[in-house]
């Protein structure tokens, strides 16, 4: 699913979203206790380049290792927005997701996820303590996942173009002139996800500090309009919506595609083959993710499943897992001594911009304080109508 749904399907997915995010988690499934034989497949939805068996680049991979002491073979169904992970999840047959925080909390509350039981994941420990207890992945104490990676949502921009790195996200949500001396009009992209507005609100908490936004993901209707009329704006600007990273590859490489939110995905592939590409974290702060690696309340293959959960944190493949993405791993202990990493490589991909990354969330109407904000079914629908011009 497409977070570009036709306007039709709107009012089912926003009465879908209502319900699952006013409901308590289901707690239908309880957490396994014991780890049997493995049933021969894992079946895993995950975000492009988060899973690696050596096809694209043979240093990197992760999957063939632990295929070989399982017998459990992985099979990736790829996503691209959080949405279509919410999709999947809700059509069942995968065994794990790895979910953003503006995915996690919906399918805790939907049922569609069980709790972990870390004694049966022996790393957990080793595990960043800021992530232990994040309430994307725990609710009531409990925990519906192991955390896998997490990193900023970066401006990505071409050096041909900006011969000094941009200091403000203005250069993507306002028309104006760029270093090379022509209009950024129709040379900037944004992010295809209504999880976006949260980047706009971001901007705005900067700029405008009268309307007096604290959480980006937490918007009162004054607050919302104000991202949305910005949203609109940008619209004026873009000359793409991207989801497919690979798409956004070819764009930035052929497309005279100037400077775009982007994930440090997109810049490592891009670098790697000689493009004129880096990337910054702007003065007013970035969005971003903390994933969590989640099982289906029905999954086929639990036993995989665990095996995977316990492999997915050992400090090899986180390392070479942030070597790869560009992202920051969730043990620390990783961050030394892994050959494509290198010692510095956590500190190049933002280790110390946790504190300056506000992580998705989904929005909720009851945000606390005895404030009422704006849920995220209004968020999907009304993007929807930015991306169509209205």
């Amino acid at each position: 699913m497409n977070e570009r749904l036709m306007p039709a399907g709107v009012a089912a997915v926003a009465l879908c979203l209502a319900i699952l995010l006013s409901a308590a988690p289901a707690g239908a499934t309880p957490p396994v206790q014991g780890i049997g034989e493995g049933e021969g497949v894992v079946d895993i939805v995950a975000w492009p380049g988060y899973i690696e068996r050596g096809d694209t680049d043979p240093a990197f991979d992760w999957v063939t290792d632990y295929e070989a002491k399982t017998g459990c073979k992985v099979r990736i169904k790829t996503a691209n927005t959080s949405d279509e992970m919410v999709a999947l999840m809700n059509q069942g047959g995968f065994d794990l997701v790895t979910a953003s925080g503006d995915a996690s909390l919906r399918l805790i509350a939907g049922g569609r996820v069980q709790e972990v039981n870390i004694d049966l994941v022996p790393s957990w420990s080793k595990v960043d303590p800021r992530l232990h207890n994040a309430p994307w992945h725990t609710v009531g104490g409990q925990h519906y996942g192991v955390p896998y990676q997490w990193g900023s949502n970066v401006l990505m921009y071409n050096t041909d173009v900006f011969p000094e790195p941009p200091t403000s996200w203005d250069v993507v949500f306002t028309e104006m002139t760029l270093p090379d001396g022509k209009s950024n009009k129709g040379r900037v992209q944004a992010f295809d996800g209504a999880i976006y507005i949260a980047d706009a609100a971001l901007f705005l908490k900067a700029h405008k500090p009268e309307l007096g936004i604290d959480d980006p993901y937490a918007l009162d209707k004054d607050q919302y309009a104000a991202a949305l009329a910005l949203l609109r704006e940008q619209r004026q600007i873009v000359n793409r919506y991207w989801h497919d990273a690979f798409v956004q590859i070819d764009d930035f490489t052929n497309e005279g595609v100037a400077a775009s939110s982007s994930w440090p995905f997109q810049v490592n592939i891009l670098q790697s083959d000689n493009q004129p590409i880096a990337s910054v974290l702007p003065e007013e702060g970035a969005t971003g993710w903390s994933d969590t690696t989640m099982m289906h309340s029905d999954a086929p293959h639990p036993n995989c499943a665990y095996m995977w959960l316990e492999h997915s944190i050992n400090p090899k493949l986180q390392g070479d897992l942030a070597a790869w993405f560009g992202s920051v791993p969730v043990r620390l202990d990783a961050c030394k001594g892994n050959e494509l990493l290198g010692d510095e490589g956590c500190e190049v991909n933002g280790l110390g911009n946790f504190e300056k990354t506000s992580f998705w969330k989904t929005p909720v109407a009851n945000c606390g304080g005895g404030r009422t904000c704006v849920p995220y079914y209004r968020w999907v629908s009304d993007y929807i109508a930015v991306l169509g011009g209205r």
